[in-house]
């Protein structure tokens, strides 16, 4: 491991400890290390600014952290355990190249500072990620719901057969969904998009750092003026980002606890793109969901991440060690978690219904709701309509189409409003 910039004279570093305290750092470091070149890019040009560095140092720092950034790309530089962090390989790769002026990268920062930035950009890469993902997947649904609006399609409460629904109402309730969990995402986006470089260790240095000039070059919307709050923010912002995405999971896992239903033998209502199953290993007349199966675990590590910074924060005020946790949840939960949903626009456009399976799923019993209501608007008290409606005698095997058309009720089958969700969808940004 390179020469620690905090080891003291006569102290030795026992290098069980120091692999503890390292732990997965230059692992994970490799996601934010090109985030934290950038950040130290427009570290070194605020420097620059008030007089640390010369133009001519600021030039070099900057050639020579685009060709690290390029070797890193090309894998020509590789973050191991020569290392003990991405931001010690940074200073390391400078002071090689540069000498005293790669010595300087370092002036007005702390390590805590250096991955509280990275992090924070990669974080809102990854929102901008979960965007794009929540938008495309509500215009594939509303796109399918227009398109088949009035394919018949049974509706379930508590897993059993209830009413007459439609494929057209399925869309539309994803389509919302993911219209609602984009918003959720843009809103998380907009909070967390404040600068937090130039706060050191949460108590600022002895230099007038210029941190507007780095909340600019860094695309941030704002700066975190508190260099305390900065310390605060630090996994209250990671956790909220887990949260958006986890509307987003939330979501998915019920599409795909429903595609699991409906795949199966048991019901046959939908087939799957070919490329989304898989083979058993044991049984050769098996396809297996395995696409959807794992979509639908996805969830489980966003949940995990949260509850492990949560159990983080039971700090006061300032840093802590205890914080380098956060750094594994969050990619582990973006991880895992945008993965799935990429996949997830690309399913919804090439799943196939059974139209024939579907019809002959529709039983006499699912159109007892509609005679209930038929009755009270004829003006039968709904309670007594309800009783008469119960009577198995009474039901009678209806026309699908006809009990679409006539569920004029705001949002249901014959008013879906597609208009209004359309428009919803046009407004995120």
């Amino acid at each position: 491991m390179s020469d620690l910039l905090w080891q003291k004279p006569g102290v030795k570093v026992d290098a069980r400890i120091q692999r503890f305290l390292a732990g997965e750092d230059v692992i994970l470091d490799r996601e934010f290390f090109l985030f934290d070149i950038e950040a130290s890019r427009a570290h070194a040009q605020g420097l620059q600014q008030i007089g640390i560095l010369s133009a001519d140092e600021l030039a070099g720092l900057s050639r020579e952290l685009d060709t690290l950034a390029a070797d890193f790309g090309a894998g020509d530089f590789v973050l191991d355990e020569r290392y003990e962090d991405g931001h010690s390989a940074i200073e390391s790769r400078l002071i090689e190249r540069l000498g005293d002026a790669g010595r300087k990268i370092h002036t007005g920062r702390s390590r805590n500072d250096q991955i509280l930035v990275a992090t924070r950009l990669w974080l809102k890469d990854r929102l901008s990620r979960l965007h794009a993902l929540c938008r495309e997947s509500a215009q594939v649904a509303l796109a399918r719901a227009e398109a088949e609006a009035t394919l018949p399609l049974p509706g379930y409460t508590h897993l059993q057969r209830a009413v007459v629904s439609s494929a057209g109402m399925w869309w539309a309730a994803w389509a919302e969904g993911f219209i609602d969990d984009a918003l959720r995402v843009r809103q998380t986006l907009d909070w967390v998009d404040a600068n937090p470089l130039g706060s050191a260790a949460g108590y600022g240095v002895n230099l007038p750092l210029a941190r507007d000039h780095t909340t600019q070059a860094l695309g941030f919307a704002r700066l975190q003026v508190s260099a305390a709050y900065a310390q605060l923010s630090r996994g209250k912002f990671e956790m909220g980002a887990i949260e958006a995405l986890s509307s987003a999971l939330l979501d998915l896992r019920r599409l795909a606890w429903d595609l699991s239903l409906f795949t199966s033998a048991e019901f046959d209502f939908v087939a799957l793109p070919a490329e989304y199953t898989t083979g058993s290993s044991i049984m050769p007349n098996k396809r297996n969901p395995d696409v959807i199966e794992l979509m639908r675990a996805s969830y489980s590590a966003a949940a995990a991440a949260r509850t492990e910074i949560e159990q983080l924060l039971s700090l006061p005020s300032g840093y802590h060690r205890d914080l380098q946790f956060s750094k594994g949840a969050i990619f582990h939960a973006f991880g895992r978690g945008l993965a799935a949903l990429e996949l997830l626009p690309d399913l919804l456009r090439n799943l196939e219904w059974k139209p024939a399976r579907l019809r002959a799923a529709l039983d006499p019993s699912m159109y007892a709701t509609d005679l209930a209501v038929d009755l009270a608007r004829e003006g039968l008290p709904f309670r007594d309509a309800y009783k008469q409606a119960a009577d198995p005698a009474r039901w009678a095997q209806g026309d699908p189409e006809a009990s679409l058309a006539a569920r004029v009720s705001p949002g249901a089958a014959a008013d879906l409003r597609l208009d209004s969700l359309r428009q919803r969808l046009q407004d995120l940004t």
